[in-house]
């Protein structure tokens, strides 16, 4: 296990987990907001374009879901895939909508 530190708003923050998931979460906080990804992408630019799987079960163990925005990942088929926060895909779909992602 290893350590990723960053700061946003002025809070920092540390995320632990495996070298994959460090940079699967640190790809999640370059997604703009409004835009989204599919596992299959996320995978590719975290370095292993074939893992979507182990992407999306990296975003799955994302101990921080809002501020790093892992809702902002969906599945290849463009249905929304899953959500670990609080509120489950209900609230992913809320947020993409804030988001202006969805309608």
């Amino acid at each position: 296990m290893t350590a990723f530190t960053f700061t946003q708003s002025g809070k920092t923050y540390t995320m632990t987990g495996t070298d994959f998931q460090l940079r699967v979460w640190r790809e999640l906080r370059k997604i703009p907001r409004g835009q989204a990804i599919t596992y299959a992408e996320l995978a590719r630019r975290s370095g292993r374009p074939r893992a979507a799987r182990a992407a999306a079960n990296a975003c799955g163990a994302n101990p921080l879901p809002v501020i790093v925005p892992c809702h902002r990942v969906i599945r290849g088929d463009g249905t929304l895939g899953g959500y670990s926060g609080v509120g489950g895909i209900k609230r992913k779909a809320q947020l993409l909508r804030r988001e202006g992602y969805l309608k």
